[in-house]
């Protein structure tokens, strides 16, 4: 079954060395978005912002960024060593300012499997 394997990156500096061994340890490709945690966004005390201020006003500091990358992959043993892999890049994921790793099963994907259109 696939599965779709989440990582909330706290370091977005950290993003290019995460991506390397996802490759390497099998993810067929990733997407990569940037994000911001609630709690981070509570921390925020800003004077100078206008009275109703947009997300990018609120947003402008670049530690409150996060990186979140996901990828589908189309075994639990590719999601193993995906998790291993971050593992040894990122270090103890339960230490604060590392990240949130998860995977949830995938009941449908089209997709996955990559064909060039020639040998349709």
């Amino acid at each position: 079954m696939a599965h779709l394997v989440v990582l909330v990156l706290d370091d977005p500096d950290q993003c290019y060395e995460v991506l390397q061994v996802w490759e390497e340890v099998g993810a067929p490709g990733a997407t990569i978005l940037e994000s911001t945690g609630m709690a981070r966004l509570a921390c925020v005390i800003r004077d100078d912002l206008p009275l109703m201020p947009s997300m990018r006003d609120i947003l402008r500091n670049r530690e409150l960024h996060h990186r979140t990358i996901f990828a589908v992959v189309k075994d639990e043993e590719t999601v193993d060593r995906l998790f291993a892999a971050t593992q040894r890049v990122l270090g103890d994921l339960d230490l604060h300012h590392t990240g949130i790793l998860f995977a949830v099963p995938v009941t449908r994907v089209v997709g996955l499997e990559r064909k060039n259109r020639q040998d349709v």
